[in-house]
């Protein structure tokens, strides 16, 4: 009687064990799948974030072509533009005055060469404010116009954040100066220089790539599209910045 009793209790003990393996196993299934499915829609929603917030795109294709003509009527425009209506606009750039409690310490900017090769102070022409989108948003960097091929080089030293193809922007590069505070934008560009890689150290003056009309850039007016854009240490590249006016740094020379 005694041994049936054992036998019996070994059985209850043994469905009892596979009863909680069962529930472990199930609970440890379900979890995985929790963190598993919370990562993937995680990724989605970084990725749709970079597209909405990422600084620095070229104007929409549905502006109107750039030409040397229109850039030229663009700071024709700028002129004749009320002032009421810049003041509105320049609430959310940074102009070389205001700039001065926001410059990085490293005194990049006071030292930009323009880069774009053989282009001269004098041949630049400022259209940071410069209205896209029907007047919804200003330029908030400047064109620099030369033949396709020229050589593009690094304004500031800094190193390489991202390496990005877009419909705007076309062939672009991201560099955070030294300071990690400033982010140097150049777009449009024809091909990159061979070797370059994302994490790349680059001195000031280093060859980047070639002007070219990569993204929205019209076919017969090759430019470098180049923007300032203040940040901070720790914020990703495609976050929201601060645009600086890049002309006076360049320009300096011509005055």
């Amino acid at each position: 009687m005694f041994e049936a009793l054992k036998s019996a209790k070994r059985k209850a003990m043994g469905a009892v064990d596979r009863i909680l393996t069962i529930i472990v196993t199930a609970t440890i299934t379900s979890m995985v799948w929790i963190v598993a499915g919370g990562s993937l829609i995680e990724m989605s929603d970084s990725d749709s974030q970079i597209e909405k917030t990422r600084p620095g795109e070229a104007a929409s294709s549905a502006n109107p072509p750039l030409t040397r003509e229109t850039v030229a009527a663009e700071d024709e425009g700028e002129e004749t533009r009320p002032q009421a209506s810049l003041a509105e606009r320049e609430r959310n750039v940074i102009s070389p005055d205001r700039a001065s409690a926001t410059r990085p310490r490293s005194s990049d900017l006071g030292q930009l060469v323009i880069p774009v090769l053989n282009v001269r102070p004098d041949d630049l022409s400022d259209s940071f404010l410069a209205e896209r989108d029907g007047g919804a948003r200003l330029h908030e960097a400047i064109d620099i116009m030369a033949p396709k091929g020229t050589s593009v080089i690094a304004a500031a030293p800094g190193t390489i954040e991202r390496i990005y193809q877009s419909e705007t922007g076309g062939n672009s590069l991201y560099i955070r100066s030294t300071d990690k505070q400033t982010i140097f934008y150049y777009a449009h560009l024809d091909k990159y220089a061979p070797g370059l890689k994302e994490g790349q150290k680059v001195r000031r003056g280093q060859r980047l790539g070639a002007v070219g009309t990569t993204g929205n850039a019209a076919p017969d007016a090759p430019h470098l599209h180049f923007s300032i854009m203040r940040t901070t240490k720790d914020a990703q590249w495609w976050e929201p910045t601060n645009a600086i006016n890049p002309y006076p740094y360049l320009a300096k020379e011509a005055e």
